[in-house]
């Protein structure tokens, strides 16, 4: 609860910035007098200042005060512009998807393009103290096959989270998968043909997109808003237009927008397709990576005809290398559960025991504490360096969760090139062109907030702005 005070008092004084209420170079409130205006301890206040101080936001003058920095204002967000929705078309973005892909896993650069938490910021000794003694305690359990569903034990701790959460789960309905990624390849295998029409949000996950067209389906595409996601109105379009086979959303701080669909709007996004029929696949990968005090609902919430498959995993969270996750599949149970069997037959084992440990012993939600925290930290550090070495017309989202920034460059500029003249320089980023069917987002990228601020990370966002402006003078 601490923890919030303080990154309140921080949220409040940089959206003071934002708007223009306290200037660059301004005095800020004294620590008594915002302790007082806010009703919260002077040691709270000062702690938010300290903060803001170490991320370079404010300054402390000896016997003044603080005082907002001249360099301190943030880039302005990100807006998406209304456009005409298409016709449902083949997705060809494979090429590109490749060409992003290839870099992962590579440790000479700066990968500010893998959307996963730094070894800093995972569990790594926890984790490893608890595999090893797994292993140790059952040698031929860890050494052999998982049952095709999953390990028990370890859907009994997710069924349980995700009762927690509000969803109506029975203890054996999860399955477990290879990541998320298996759980959405099985969730649109067990509901579309080749050839189907699967409604999906703009921009997207670009693996959605390469999955899509993997399996032959076509896209039709509705926008996404940075803050507000999908919205029942443009759902309401689409389908009284086109003939939708399945939808995939991801309501929770979307990859690369990061919006956050509201509750209410995933209610009635649920109840449209249920009144259809229509199944709802969800990305929920990041819904536990929430920076204000209330973990957003999902679509699953407010399923009363199983429709809704959620998918999701710990590879955001505790283990990406794990490849450790899990699907609530709903109605759709046992042809997920076929599926399974002729893929991949089951999912590593002792990954699972770890996993299923690790929740048992009540580590999780202290970790995601600290990682949520860590996550805005680095967040709004990285937000704040934008604003200094990016080019004047550069808009960038202001999320409340997830892991991602999503730029806007100035018009003119692009994303493609800069993606390889980034490489070139050894940088990792992911061009706003391989998040859409369309010939969208050619001037955006999508950053990844994931690995600690350091030197070599400052550097990169000075090259990445001094790139870009370059490209928009030539």
């Amino acid at each position: 609860m601490e923890e919030y005070r303080y990154r309140s008092v921080e949220r409040n004084v940089l959206s003071l910035i934002d708007s223009g209420a306290l200037g660059l170079g301004d005095k800020l409130p004294s620590l008594r007098s915002l302790s007082t205006r806010l009703g919260l301890s002077v040691s709270t206040v000062n702690q938010a200042y300290l903060e803001l101080e170490r991320k370079g936001v404010i300054e402390s003058r000896p016997r003044s005060g603080f005082f907002v920095r001249r360099e301190s204002r943030r880039l302005p967000r990100t807006e998406t512009a209304p456009t005409p929705m298409e016709q449902p078309r083949p997705v060809t973005r494979i090429g590109l998807i490749q060409t992003v892909l290839e870099s992962v896993g590579a440790e000479e650069r700066v990968a500010l393009d893998v959307v996963a938490p730094g070894p800093h910021l995972l569990p790594v000794k926890e984790l490893g103290r608890i595999s090893a003694a797994v292993v140790r305690d059952e040698p031929e359990r860890a050494m052999g096959y998982a049952p095709i569903p999953g390990d028990r034990r370890l859907i009994r701790q997710i069924a349980f989270r995700s009762m927690e959460h509000g969803m109506d789960v029975a203890p054996d309905d999860p399955l477990i998968t290879a990541g998320c990624m298996e759980a959405l390849y099985l969730s649109l295998r067990s509901v579309c043909r080749r050839g189907d029409t699967v409604l999906i949000q703009s921009p997207t996950y670009y693996c959605f997109l390469q999955l899509l067209e993997t399996l032959g389906l076509r896209a039709i595409e509705v926008p996404s808003d940075p803050e507000h996601g999908v919205s029942p109105e443009e759902l309401v379009r689409a389908l009284k237009t086109f003939d939708i086979a399945a939808c995939v959303l991801a309501p929770n701080y979307n990859n690369p927008d990061s919006s956050l669909t509201p509750d209410e709007a995933k209610r009635e996004i649920v109840t449209l397709l249920a009144e259809r029929s229509i199944p709802l696949v969800e990305d929920d990968v990041s819904s536990d990576l929430h920076f204000t005090p209330r973990r957003p609902g999902t679509y699953k919430q407010f399923d009363r005809k199983g429709l809704v498959l959620l998918c999701s995993s710990f590879s955001k969270t505790i283990a990406p290398g794990y490849r450790v996750g899990w699907m609530l599949p709903g109605r759709f149970r046992q042809k997920a559960l076929e599926i399974k069997a002729t893929t991949n037959v089951s999912t590593s084992a002792p990954a699972q025991m770890a996993i299923a440990e690790f929740l048992r012993q009540g580590r999780m939600e202290r970790h995601l504490k600290k990682l949520r925290a860590a996550l805005e930290r680095q967040m709004d550090t990285m937000q704040l360096h934008l604003g200094r070495h990016f080019p004047e017309g550069t808009r960038v989202t202001h999320p409340t969760g997830g892991g991602v920034l999503w730029l806007e460059l100035p018009k003119g500029t692009d994303s493609v090139e800069l993606f390889f003249q980034a490489r070139r320089a050894g940088i990792g980023i992911a061009p706003g062109a391989i998040f859409s069917t369309q010939d969208k987002f050619t001037n955006y990228i999508r950053l990844s907030c994931g690995f600690p601020w350091t030197p070599k990370v400052e550097q990169a966002i000075h090259t990445l702005g001094e790139l870009a402006g370059t490209m928009r003078l030539s």
